[in-house]
């Protein structure tokens, strides 16, 4: 009986070790990954608007900076805001719609160079678009020499590159999900009378709604946060994105604005929460069921 007893308290605190072990690992993730936020959101209700001697709770906290981000002229915070989101909102649309045309023929056709086609957009996909910048600038720099509104320092122009670079991914993203879907939905459809489009239209992509939802936010939060390339290619001051107008703020050697900073990225950040907020359902279901070919 003893024995026995003995057993049970050995077990309880093995037990009571392993969960110890689990909740602090947990908790010291957590507080990893949230004390740059924390610090964040601290400079930019400081109204020193600096980080030099920065404190986790600053004094005489303030909105002062969240003022300034929105009155000052030579950087228009409002116009940055609303060119990132059209550049999204397009470009995460545009994805979408030709990486699933694209998917659908690499997962339901069969063509000769289809299996080559496959691996060398993984290939190409393997080389990130900063080692061709040089090529990329002097080919938009051509483009705008014939077709003034894809030239360089223009939108559209912008666009097309974030198209070319997001393309391999998620073909290779979509094909997995497609892959699941049961080929004799579309045998019934082709008995009735179906094309091909009609059913990649009305049955493929009703049910490959989880994925195309993945597609969309991971390309939303791409373009959402890119720099380089926009940096480069983009030089008027109203025409700029967030990711590169934020930037300013912080180019002078003398005249930095860390709390303006810290107010806009503060800000900047809340719709990819939001988006993430309504869209995770989806997201979690079409990355666990493309990871899987059925």
């Amino acid at each position: 009986m003893a024995e026995q007893g003995h057993r049970s308290i050995k077990r309880f605190f093995a037990n009571f070790l392993n969960r110890f072990w689990r909740h602090a690992l947990i908790w010291v993730c957590i507080v990893f990954a949230l004390f740059p936020v924390v610090w964040i959101i601290s400079a930019s209700l400081d109204p020193a608007n600096s980080i030099a001697g920065q404190k986790l709770i600053p004094p005489n906290a303030s909105f002062i900076n969240f003022q300034r981000l929105f009155q000052s002229e030579q950087h228009p915070f409002g116009i940055w805001f609303l060119n990132t989101f059209k550049l999204c909102i397009v470009t995460a649309t545009l994805v979408v719609l030709i990486t699933s045309l694209a998917a659908y023929a690499f997962s339901r056709l069969r063509f000769k160079g289809r299996r080559s086609g496959l691996f060398a957009i993984l290939l190409i996909q393997m080389f990130p678009q900063m080692l061709a910048m040089v090529a990329i600038y002097l080919i938009i720099f051509m483009i705008g020499d014939y077709i003034p509104a894809l030239g360089l320092d223009t939108h559209a122009g912008l666009i097309l590159v974030y198209l070319g670079g997001a393309m391999g991914a998620n073909v290779w993203l979509l094909k997995g999900f497609f892959d699941t879907i049961p080929k004799s939905l579309e045998e019934s459809a082709m008995i009735d009378g179906a094309t091909h489009f009609q059913i990649f239209w009305r049955i493929i992509l009703p049910l490959a709604r989880p994925i195309l939802v993945v597609v969309f936010f991971l390309q939303f939060m791409a373009t959402y946060s890119e720099f380089v390339i926009a940096r480069v290619l983009l030089a008027d001051t109203n025409n700029l994105t967030m990711a590169v107008g934020l930037q300013t703020f912080i180019a002078d050697q003398y005249a930095k604005r860390w709390g303006v900073f810290a107010a806009a990225a503060l800000i900047g950040a809340l719709p990819i929460v939001i988006l993430y907020w309504f869209l995770q359902k989806h997201l979690v279901s079409g990355l666990t069921r493309g990871a899987v070919k059925g």
